[in-house]
């Protein structure tokens, strides 16, 4: 059974990126795949970031660091990013090893401040 599409723009939630559940572990084969399924994810929904699930990649080494730079890289070429949702905290240190930073769920986006402070200014305080 077959349906058209609706006409008009595409509807796009804002409050819930494409989510990208990576199983594990993955192949060299694979990783062309994924990179070609986070361009569509990011063209498909107009989003600007996708959610990659990491938490079944298992135990990390330099081959899933290879990946999520690969997946990074193919999302930047599409205009958007990734985000990392679960990952293993072995994988959050390798990341810090090797130089990369990915943006984790739940971590203040860059530029924004952290949930629950609010900027406050002292009366007295010099104009910056």
């Amino acid at each position: 059974m077959s349906s058209a599409r609706p006409a008009g723009l595409p509807h796009v939630d804002a409050k819930e990126p494409a989510v990208l559940v990576v199983p594990g572990p993955v192949t060299r084969d694979e990783v062309a795949a994924l990179c070609a399924r986070v361009r569509l994810l990011l063209a498909g929904n107009g989003a600007r970031v996708v959610v990659c699930d990491v938490g079944g990649l298992g135990p990390p080494g330099l081959a899933v660091v290879d990946l999520l730079a690969r997946l990074e890289l193919a999302a930047r070429r599409a205009g958007g990013r990734i985000r990392l949702r679960d990952p293993d905290p072995a994988l959050h240190a390798l990341l810090d090893v090797v130089g990369l930073r990915f943006q984790m769920e739940g971590e203040p986006e860059q530029g924004e401040p952290a949930p629950g402070v609010e900027e406050a200014v002292e009366t007295g305080d010099p104009a910056v």
